[in-house]
Formats: structure tokens, sequence, C-alpha cells
């Protein structure tokens, strides 16, 4: 009964944490030295956005609003990369998703070390 009806609300409750290492290294600060502008995003920025889209099968112009809107509701002045700019760069990159067992997601947490 009621302790199976909670389980089934908390199946819905998801934690997406950004760390203050992770939002300082959101823009890309480092010069590439080739031809060209260096990217605007870091890796973490590209990297972020991709895991979740996979968890929630999102296409990439709904991935850029979603995201717009994690960030503001993390009151930073930061923006998503764009949709164009998410696919250039998803080539690039290998990500990596941690899921154990397949149980679905219920943290996802954005870290920056080093």
């Amino acid at each position: 009964g009621a302790q199976y009806n909670r389980a089934l609300v908390q199946r819905g409750n998801i934690n997406i944490w950004l760390s203050e290492s992770a939002i300082s290294k959101w823009q890309n600060t480092e010069k590439h030295g080739g031809r060209g502008r260096s990217n605007y995003y870091s890796d973490l920025a590209i990297e972020t956005c991709l895991t979740l889209r996979a968890v929630f099968h999102l296409p990439l112009r709904a991935l850029e609003g979603f995201v717009n809107s994690l960030l503001t509701m993390m009151d930073t002045s930061l923006q998503s990369p764009g949709d164009s700019c998410l696919c250039k760069r998803r080539k690039t990159l290998d990500v990596q998703y941690r899921n154990s067992a397949g149980k679905g997601f219920s943290d996802i947490v954005v870290y920056s070390t080093g």
C-alpha cells in the first residue's frame, strides 16, 4: 500500500548537483594555440549537457532549454551551449555514463577536480 506508493513517487525524484568548481569551470579559459577560435565552453560543460541528454532522452534543442532552466534555478548567469556546439563537440568527447545495475538515475553530481 502506502510504502509502495511512496516508492513510486520516489522514482520521479532526482537531484542535480553542480559543485562550485564545476560552475567556475563551465566556460573554457584555456587557449588551444592553434588556428581558429578556442572553444567557449569547457569539456566539463559539454559532458554535463550530454549526460543530462542521455538521462532524460532529450533532443539537442530541448536539452539547451533544459540546461538553461537548470542554470537559472541555480542562480547563475551561465548559459547552455547551443545545439550546434553540442553536436560538434560530442564527436570529439568520449562521455562515460555510470549507472550501476540499471536502476536508473536518482542523483546526478557534477564536480571538477584539478
